[in-house]
């Protein structure tokens, strides 16, 4: 009888096998990854990449969508430095993007703080705070303009009733853009859920061991929740303020008198209303393209800002703090 023996397989050939393994099923991984996104890759390229390569060069012709566009070369850029409603949209934007970023921030963070609490009737509250963000726009602006209505509105009646005569909200210069900060919070409730998953997903032994060492709440709250909150903060602020600085729609409908928006006297043109109204009311397709993409590097600079101030706030769980 004849024996046969084998070699064993030494450790390295064995790192090797399960190298080749791990690297076959990483192709597989990535090819499954570019198999479900293609459709969405499809769909940017067709749907969003054009547009976005023709509106560059767009921004470089004029235009006025009823004849062949006519290449300028900067003399859109060069108009915007001397328009002196460039500068007004971009002031009031940054102005209503400030104002509602912050104040959405702070309402939506306590709602979500009240409504992880262990209270009876929880689900009901959280559907009723979190139905506002689902109305739609046109419905939220006309209901708005009736509450800030300087006669009958439900503002100014509540004012009434201590003796304060209410402003005209949304016919002041000074009050337009706080009311439009005012009405931004009403869609609090899309970003209380964000805050309110952040929330709970707080480990529970780190208030246990504050508790332990004597800690009360706002101990708790400024040094174990505020920390583990700040990734879900910095990313809802990062959101906040590129929704923001793209505000067109409600201010569209809330400013419009004798079918102008952005009044009264500008002061609500923000500058997504200014593309509007450059692009579909004065058909200056070209400088509409040019005031586009400067509003894409404004966000892309505000970003950037951001990105680089978070090294010094935001905390994210398992990082080190040598960087």
């Amino acid at each position: 009888m004849q024996l046969t023996t084998e070699r064993p397989t030494t450790p390295v050939e064995k790192r090797k096998t399960s190298q080749r393994r791990s690297s076959m099923q990483a192709r597989r991984e990535e090819r499954r990854f570019y198999l479900f996104i293609l459709p969405w890759l499809l769909g940017f390229i067709l749907f969003g990449g054009g547009p976005i390569i023709a509106s560059a060069l767009l921004s470089f012709t004029d235009w006025s969508l009823l004849s062949t566009p006519h290449w300028i070369g900067l003399d859109n850029y060069k108009q915007l430095i001397s328009d002196p409603l460039f500068y007004t949209s971009l002031k009031n934007t940054l102005y209503y993007g400030l104002g509602s970023v912050l104040l959405g921030i702070v309402t939506s963070f306590l709602l979500a703080l009240l409504l992880n609490q262990k209270v009876r009737g929880l689900s009901f509250f959280r559907t009723i705070f979190y139905l506002p963000s689902v109305v739609s726009g046109i419905a939220t602006a006309l209901l708005w303009v009736n509450i800030y209505h300087p006669d009958f509105g439900l503002i100014n009646y509540a004012l009434s009733l201590f003796g304060i005569q209410g402003p005209g909200w949304l016919t002041s210069e000074n009050w337009v853009i706080p009311a439009l900060i005012i009405m931004s919070a009403w869609s609090a409730g899309s970003t209380m859920i964000i805050y309110l998953a952040g929330l709970q997903n707080i480990p529970s032994h780190l208030y246990e061991a504050a508790s332990i060492d004597g800690a009360n709440w706002w101990f708790k709250f400024w040094h174990v929740t505020i920390p583990m909150m700040s990734s879900v903060i910095f990313f809802n602020m990062i959101t906040g303020f590129i929704a923001s600085l793209q505000a067109f729609v409600l201010i569209l409908v809330m400013t419009n008198v004798n079918g102008s928006s952005g009044g009264p006297n500008n002061a609500s043109l923000v500058y997504g209303l200014y593309i509007y109204r450059q692009a579909f009311q004065y058909f200056s397709m070209g400088y509409a393209s040019a005031l586009a993409w400067v509003l894409f590097l404004v966000i892309m600079l505000i970003t950037f800002v951001q990105l680089r101030l978070a090294k010094h706030w935001v905390y994210y769980e398992g990082e080190t703090k040598g960087r």
